[in-house]
């Protein structure tokens, strides 16, 4: 298991003073990105490859968004790698050690010259080692939405959409789904697949679906409609 300790900032909450569901993401990919770095396996090495891992899918299961300063820890292992899929747990606890967040994940490792999946080295492999999945309810990763959905004013990506791949990072589009919550909305779910990647400038079209019952759907789509991701968020477990 891999960790590290924080505190919540100011620049991690929301309007009620608590964790935003962005800045969560955001502290379990930190993590996972920690946890590759210290083991040699990171950015740099990953691009003397010409690889990169690639999100798949994303669920986070949530109890309670920590308040402004509160310490916490946050924690992750791989528990599964099959050619070139690998699974991965995080976790986030409170100052008492009661566990607040939990989140399972798909990663792809792909060749960036290709675009096509390619497995990991077994030097990565080795480094990372496995542990036993978390205790959790590991949902369906397929996530679909039924009936007809209401369609938002398109989002143009920007610069601050990107990360190092020079893609739209995994977590920004479940932020700009976010922004399609009912203002009392409280998640206690997330679930997120990926289908392709937007690039700078590209415009998302958002399809919300369900937005009177316990389960909120967002296709962010391209103008044909085919999907970049799909959000699902729940106020319910």
């Amino acid at each position: 298991m891999y960790s590290f300790d924080s505190r919540i900032r100011y620049s991690e909450v929301g309007s009620d003073g608590r964790l935003t569901l962005l800045s969560l993401l955001n502290y379990f990919q930190d993590c996972a990105t920690f946890h590759s770095e210290d083991l040699g396996v990171g950015v740099e090495y990953l691009e003397k490859l010409h690889s990169v891992w690639v999100m798949n899918f994303w669920q986070i299961d949530i109890d309670r968004f920590p308040a402004l300063g509160e310490k916490v820890k946050i924690e992750t292992h791989p528990y599964d790698f099959k050619r070139c899929l690998g699974s991965r747990n995080f976790g986030m606890r409170d100052e008492s050690g009661v566990r607040v967040s939990v989140a399972n994940t798909l990663w792809t490792f792909l060749d960036t010259n290709t675009g096509r999946p390619t497995k990991p080295t077994e030097e990565m492999l080795e480094k990372y080692g496995m542990e036993p999945p978390y205790d959790m309810e590991y949902l369906d990763r397929k996530i679909t939405f039924e009936g007809g959905g209401k369609k938002e004013e398109p989002v143009e990506i920007r610069k601050h959409h990107l990360d190092t791949n020079h893609h739209v990072n995994n977590a920004q589009y479940v932020s700009i789904a976010c922004d399609f919550l009912p203002e009392a909305f409280e998640v206690c779910r997330m679930r997120a697949t990926y289908h392709k990647s937007a690039m700078l400038s590209d415009l998302l079209y958002p399809v919300v679906y369900g937005e009177k019952e316990h389960c909120i759907g967002v296709a962010l789509c391209d103008e044909n409609g085919s999907a970049y991701a799909n959000v699902e968020f729940c106020n319910t477990k």
